[in-house]
């Protein structure tokens, strides 16, 4: 499973949606992602990938990792991989 695969199955099972449903254009709120649905994306994201995401759960807009969409959060956690790997 590559890393695109692997992130689409993670926001897809936390949606509560068939991997066929997600994306790369589609957005947390298209989803229909709560708060605490986002959050637990997150987590696994951070899981699956050995990396920490810069999210602040309290005021998403400052966190400073774009999760406008499922095609940015791939591209954010391809530069987190990118960061450690340096």
């Amino acid at each position: 499973m590559t890393l695109h695969e692997k992130i689409i199955a993670i926001i897809a099972e936390q949606a509560v949606l068939d991997v066929s449903d997600v994306t790369m254009d589609s957005t947390v709120e298209s989803l229909g992602l709560d708060s605490l649905g986002l959050v637990e994306a997150i987590f696994a994201i951070e899981e699956a990938f050995d990396v920490s995401i810069p999210f602040n759960a309290n005021d998403p807009a400052q966190s400073g990792f774009d999760m406008s969409s499922v095609g940015a959060i791939i591209t954010a956690v391809e530069g987190l991989l990118a960061q450690k790997a340096a």
